[in-house]
This record gives C-alpha cells, structure tokens and sequence, in this order.
C-alpha cells in the first residue's frame, strides 16, 4: 500500500482503475492531460455509478506549465420552475434528498467537458471524441464487474431507492442488488454516450438529445425543463489562491467550498508549524481546530457567486485568516456548527509530458443522486439542489437559476521548489479535510506522496453514509494520539482502519526534473497509471 508510483511521460490517477487506464490510453495516443481527463471521467461515470453520473456536475481546475490556472465551474442552476412555494405548497419543510423534486437543477458535468476540450485545442489537444468516450461507451454496453462498494452501499439504501423512477430497472437484479462480481450493463447510458460522440456534447443542453432529457424529466416529475438545459453554460473562471510559504495553491471558487481548503491551510500556516510534530496529536489538532475556523467562514460566505455577500477571493484575506489562527487553542478543542452533510463524488488527477496539469472533481451529491433515472436516456440524475434552503431568508434560499452549495472541490498547487501537484478526493465535510492532510503530510513534512494517502485520517463532520458531527479517526491512529485528543476535548469516534468515510483521496506531482510521483487510495478501487 505504501509503494510509490512513478512514471516519465504522463500519469492519471482516478478511484476506479478502469478509469486510469482510460486515461492512460489517452495520454498514450498523444492526447493531452485534459483529454485523458474527459476519457476517464466519462469511464468513471459508468464504472462507480453509484458514486457517479454524466446526470451530475463537475469542476476543474487546469494548471498549464505556462500562464495562468483556469478554473471551469460545470455547474447547473435550479430550474425555473424550482420556487419555495413549489415545495411548500406541497407541504414539505425542506427538499426531499430523493425523488423527482429532488432532481431540480441541471445536470453540469457534460457541458464541463466541452468547455474543458475548448481549451484543450489551444494546448494542442486534436483526438476525436470517439476516441475519449470510447471506453465509457464500451462499458456501458458489454458491462462490468459489480464492485464490492457498489453491492455493499446499493443494498445499505436500497429502502429509500427502490422505488424511485427507474432505479430498479437500471441498479438492481431482482429487485436487489447485484452481487460482487456480477455483470452490469447499462444499454440506455452507453446510446446516450453514442449520441454524444454523434450530435456533439452541447447536445446535451441544445439539440435532439436535449430534448429527449427535457421529456425524461418531465415523465418521472423532475421541475427541469428543456428551457432549463438550453440557458446553461459551464464558463472558465478564475480559480481561488492561496499564497503560501511553500508556493501558490488554488482550488474552485464559488459556490464551491474551495475557499475552505484553503482557509484551511492558511489559518495552519499563521498559527504555525514550528514544534508540531508529524503524526501528532497536535498535528490533527491544529489542522481540525482549523478547519472549525475555517467552516466559519463558508457557513457565511459560500453560496452561488452572483448572491455572495463578499468578493470570493476576499473570503482568504489576512484579516479572516489571521482571526481564525488566533481563535485555535493547541490545548483545547473549541465547540463548532454542524457538517454540510455527505456527497457521493469523483476526484480525479492527470499531467502530461508537457506539464498541463488538471484537478477534476465530478458528483452526483448523494450515493445514487436524486435515486431517479431517466426513462429513455438512462441518465442517474443528481439530487445537488437538496443543498438549498426553503427558507427565503437563508445564505442557500432557494431560487430559480440560483447555483446550489457545492462541497466539490479540485486542488492544485504550484510549489517554489518547481513541482506541480494535483489533488483531491470525495466525502462532503471531509474533502478539505483530506486535502489538507495529503498537502501537509507531503508539502510540509516531506512524506512520499503514497504514504501521505494512505496515512490514517480524521474527519470532522459528515460524509456520505454518516449523519453525526464527531471528530472520527481511522482506528490506525495509536491510543495516545486517541486519548490525548479526547483529553483536549474533542468528541472522538473510532473508525475501520481503512474507512471510505474519510473519502477516496488520489494526488500527482511532477518535479523539476520531469519525473512523475503518484498516489491512490488504499480506500477506493483506484489505481496510478503511468508510463
């Protein structure tokens, strides 16, 4: 588990291994990193599908060797027709996290990919579609082996699936769900991934495509419309930063939680590094102190960027930062909030020869989304929007066209000593969380970047599968670390040794010298692949 992976001409790295190799072949016929990425993100949304979807959104962040990051926000709005008073005329307090009325906003990840292939002609990428959805496509038709993940999490919420439209026919044998090992196919999906490579991916939002989805949606009940799909656009925007003492770190700007990442990493710096020690429990301490600190922040700032009460860059200012690491305690745990809750996501890494660089993050929210499929095109539609508030008065009120929170969000880093590393993971509350930790443990302390990945990891808050706010530690962490964390006041609850609560995490770094370093989860079904 601890052995390095390295390579010299490119590497992906993804938490399914039939999506690295996609990847990888890509990079082997000469496409470039972002092409790899649109081939194993396509693959993966087939291959996890109860982590995934192309009825989801994505997000990128692209690091070329020249000029400055580019950000893609691929992510949909809710529909027109999704008011307040379309849910509580029905008498509901809250958005259903099931259901047709939980499938309220568009589904981004797809336009993502076409913005994404936009900049990937100006860096030289020429490989045709048919070539990146191939695998995908390949998949979706002749089927795949049922993985343990997919069997275990399918049957553990089977009672709140079952009988969402279209859940039985496309996820379950019998009505249960498949065994490991079992093959899986999905007929309608691999003709809807054909039509892509056929119409072109704006099809999806524009054209006949389009409008076969807008009639799915208005079969099963979702408030999405055509009209819904043909406004949306995933433009390139300016990623967040971070200037740090070890270099530049960026990562996706609203409404993404992308500026708690690296808040998080901030308030740590101020409060600083000099006498914590690698895996301590003044380590864990200080990067969860500082994540309650940094939650602060998003419970006031994070929301769709053209309803923000603040500028998104200026949610990182010295001022908020500064505060934060003045509130830490290294002696005691102060009390917090309450977690954003979970989010079945896909984080994906890819470099290149040149050194083009992507971080790409791609989810459905809950495992399975929405639970609804649709009818015709086989698309597992997203429930992202169950994020809004039916409070009108509430940072995340719902409103037409309104983007929703978003817990996604792709890491990149420019280091002074001239690597560059991409990084990421899954898991709601957890994902900066991780992301802090793979960063510290490599960036910091100097730890191979696999045995940053694979040391044992906390979460505060909640994740997919997990409804309670405690600080949970893998059960590897040693009885002192438990014990003196407890002491300091913190509410402890003890993991498996290798939980995917803490979320599937993957890293690549190219250094200097051209050389590649990768890392995958022990955690996840993932794999490096490089050459």
């Amino acid at each position: 588990m601890l052995n390095t992976v390295y390579g010299t001409q490119g590497m992906v790295t993804a938490p399914h291994s039939l999506a690295s190799q996609a990847g990888l072949a890509v990079l082997r016929q000469g496409g470039n990193a972002i092409e790899a990425m649109v081939a194993a993100a396509s693959t993966i949304a087939v291959v996890y599908p109860h982590m995934n979807s192309i009825g989801g959104d994505g997000f990128w962040v692209i690091v070329p060797p020249d000029g400055e990051p580019i950000a893609i926000r691929a992510c949909g709005g809710a529909a027109e027709k999704a008011t307040i008073e379309a849910y509580t005329s029905q008498g509901l307090k809250s958005i259903p996290f099931r259901g047709p009325w939980a499938a309220n906003t568009v589904a981004g990840t797809v336009g993502g990919w076409k913005s994404a292939l936009d900049v990937s002609q100006s860096r030289g990428g020429k490989l045709p579609l048919s070539v990146l959805l191939k695998d995908a496509i390949a998949y979706a038709k002749e089927g795949i082996p049922v993985t343990p993940s997919q069997s275990l999490l399918t049957a553990k919420k089977l009672p709140e699936l079952i009988d969402q439209p279209g859940f039985a026919e496309t996820f379950l044998k019998n009505r249960q769900s498949y065994a490991v090992g079992d093959k899986f196919c999905q007929p309608k999906l691999a003709r809807t991934l054909e039509r892509l490579v056929a119409e072109g991916l704006d099809s999806f939002y524009r054209g006949p495509l389009a409008e076969d989805i807008a009639k799915d949606l208005a079969a099963i009940g979702s408030p999405v419309s055509l009209a819904d799909l043909q406004r949306y656009e995933a433009p390139c925007v300016k990623p967040l930063y971070l200037d740090s003492q070890w270099g530049s770190i960026y990562n996706m700007t609203l409404p993404t939680q992308g500026a708690v990442s690296l808040a998080i990493l901030g308030i740590a710096e101020r409060f600083g590094w000099q006498g914590i020690e690698e895996e301590s429990a003044d380590y864990v301490h200080l990067l969860v102190e500082s994540t309650k600190q940094a939650f602060k922040l998003r419970d006031r700032f994070v929301t769709d960027p053209e309803t923000a009460p603040i500028e998104p860059q200026r949610i990182l200012s010295e001022d908020h930062l500064s505060a934060g690491a003045d509130a830490i305690q290294l002696s005691q745990a102060l009390a917090w909030g309450q977690g954003k809750g979970p989010a079945d996501t896909v984080w994906l890494g890819a470099i290149d020869h040149t050194g083009l660089a992507v971080s790409f993050i791609q989810s459905i929210y809950h495992e399975y989304g929405s639970g609804c499929v649709l009818p015709t095109t086989g698309l597992n539609w997203q429930n992202r929007g169950a994020s809004f508030s039916l409070n009108k008065d509430h940072l995340l009120a719902l409103a037409p066209f309104k983007k929703p929170f978003h817990t996604l969000n792709p890491a990149a880093a420019k280091l002074k000593d001239g690597r560059v590393m991409v990084y990421g993971t899954m898991g709601g509350d957890g994902q900066p969380q991780t992301q802090a930790a793979v960063f510290t443990r490599h960036v910091v302390f100097g730890q191979p970047l696999q045995q940053a990945v694979t040391a044992p990891r906390w979460l505060l808050g909640r994740t997919w599968g997990q409804t309670s706010d405690t600080l949970k530690l893998e059960s590897r962490f040693s009885a002192d670390i438990v014990n003196e964390l407890k002491r300091r006041g913190h509410d402890v609850e003890l993991l498996n040794d290798f939980d995917e609560t803490v979320g599937h995490a993957g890293a690549v770094v190219r250094h200097p010298n051209g050389l590649f370093e990768g890392a995958s989860d022990p955690r996840s079904n993932g794999v490096v692949a490089s050459f």
